[in-house]
């Protein structure tokens, strides 16, 4: 019996190491070494159902490329981007850079034969050698508007010339509670009638965040392209289930730059600092069948940031808290021994009743979409977060920042 039993133990072995050996390999080759990749790697670090193999970190500031690779064992460093794309054993070029670089990297790559992953925001207008500063303030939103249907154009002609996969970077669309609403509306063949979105916070600890040049726009790019991704993503979705096309139709925006109002010593909670840059924006959008939708982002909100998207449909309700969340409602009376745990975001102390993060990765999809992506490119499926999707939501974006200027709705 004993032998009979190490037989079949033996057996479970070998075809589990075929299990493993048959998995799918994925070489990635990141360009950026700041925030955004760290965010990606631990993704990364929780992927089974491919072997992701980090090969290449590539930074213009090697200093920044060594932490990475040392941190999440990345086997080189590299700082010319164009050198990185030649490395055939590269499969995807993972961009998360500032996005002022975003349009020509995106392009090289898939010109390279790689596939793409790019963070938020795709594109956007950063200036020209010519404009007046700050641009913000002195280059009309029209020619923003039109340069960058024209950049989104050059980005699809690149993915129409090339066979290879465009995955965009948007957590939103991941979320456990986003695509447990997605499943729902399907299944009752729901029609979504009013979505409301929000992205609010206290600020940014960028120093440029206030700069237009630097970001391509203030809150509404910033922040509030993930809840306008979500929202696009969920009619987009109700579309294929109802077999029917579903666009934007109009746009109409106010924005304002509030803490512009505030003296230093009235400002002692907020970490914005806008020059040439919205720090509220509230976008009202009008689909093609009819129903709206309301995204507002800030960063004049205090207590931590909000995150949510509501659905209003004709048979359901649905309320997305990404955060916070109440899984666990915590009441402190100090910080003491605080320092190393990741309690919540944008929160100055943790005295106090605090909502604490749970899983806050996988809550807010970023563990779901390098999932998605890496599984996309093993399996030669689409992913759900695409480039129609980056396509809306940046047109979307600059479309509302013309509104607004102009006074109008903008009709696509």
């Amino acid at each position: 019996m004993k032998g009979m039993f190490l037989i079949y133990i033996i057996r479970i072995l070998i075809e589990l190491e075929g299990i493993i050996m048959l998995k799918k390999e994925v070489v990635i080759g990141m360009a950026g070494a700041g925030y955004g990749a760290r965010l990606h790697c631990e993704g990364y670090k929780k992927i089974s159902s491919v072997n992701v193999r980090l090969k290449t970190i590539c930074d213009v500031l090697e200093e920044k490329g060594m932490e990475i690779k040392e941190i999440y064992n990345f086997e080189q460093v590299e700082t010319d981007f164009d050198r990185m794309l030649k490395d055939p054993e590269i499969d995807v070029i993972d961009i998360v850079t500032p996005p002022f670089i975003h349009k020509e990297m995106i392009i090289k790559a898939l010109d390279a034969g790689k596939h793409v992953i790019c963070e938020k925001p795709l594109i956007g207008y950063f200036g020209k050698p010519d404009d007046v500063k700050p641009i913000g303030k002195k280059v009309s939103k029209e020619k923003m508007y039109k340069e960058v249907l024209l950049g989104l154009e050059e980005l699809k002609a690149a993915i129409d010339r090339n066979n290879q996969k465009f995955m965009y970077a948007e957590n939103y669309v991941y979320a456990p509670s986003i695509q447990k609403s997605v499943e729902i509306l399907k299944n009752k063949n729901s029609k979504v009638l009013f979505l409301k979105g929000e992205e609010s916070l206290k600020g940014s600890s960028s120093p440029v965040a206030g700069e237009w040049d630097k970001t391509g726009g203030g809150s509404l790019i910033r922040v509030g392209s993930h809840p306008l991704a979500g929202v696009l993503y969920i009619k987009k979705e109700e579309a294929k289930y109802r077999n029917v096309d579903i666009e934007i139709e109009s746009i109409v925006a106010d924005m304002g730059q509030i803490t512009n109002n505030l003296s230093e010593e009235e400002m002692p909670y907020h970490s914005i600092r806008i020059n040439d840059v919205e720090d509220f924006a509230n976008v009202s959008i009008t689909f093609t069948d009819g129903s709206k939708a309301i995204v507002m982002a800030s960063d004049t909100v205090l207590g931590g940031t909000k995150n949510y998207v509501e659905i209003y449909s004709n048979n359901a309700v649905m309320m997305n808290n990404l955060t916070p969340t109440d899984a666990l409602n915590v009441y402190m009376l100090d910080n003491e021994g605080m320092d190393d745990i990741k309690f919540s975001e944008m929160l100055p102390s943790t005295v106090g009743w605090n909502k604490a993060f749970i899983a806050d990765e996988i809550l807010r999809g970023f563990t779901d979409e390098l999932i998605d992506f890496m599984e996309s490119i093993a399996f030669d499926r689409e992913p759900l977060s695409d480039f129609k999707l980056a396509y809306d939501t940046t047109k979307a974006i600059y479309a509302a920042y013309l509104s607004y200027e102009s006074n109008e709705r903008i009709f696509y």
